[in-house]
């Protein structure tokens, strides 16, 4: 599992975010797909007002790295998958 930061004197959750991202793009992606436990490009582009041309690389990097899947048009965390 990545290591988390932890926030404000709080241990980890399941819904820190892990070290390695840097980019607050990636960040929310991430996060959003964790707490919402999958989620399809529509459902992140519709929720988080971001373009397609963004998301797509944002999710690839992140698939890359371990830390979402995609399955069935979904992308999931890498735990659930």
């Amino acid at each position: 599992m990545p290591e988390t930061q932890t926030i404000r004197g709080r241990p980890p959750t399941s819904f820190d975010v892990p070290n390695e991202l840097t980019a607050s793009e990636s960040k929310l992606v991430y996060l959003f797909v964790a707490v919402s436990d999958g989620a399809t490009v529509d459902d992140l582009h519709a929720s988080l007002d971001m373009s397609k041309l963004t998301l797509f690389p944002v999710l690839e990097t992140l698939s890359e790295r371990g830390l979402v899947d995609h399955v069935d048009g979904e992308y999931v965390p890498a735990s659930a998958s």
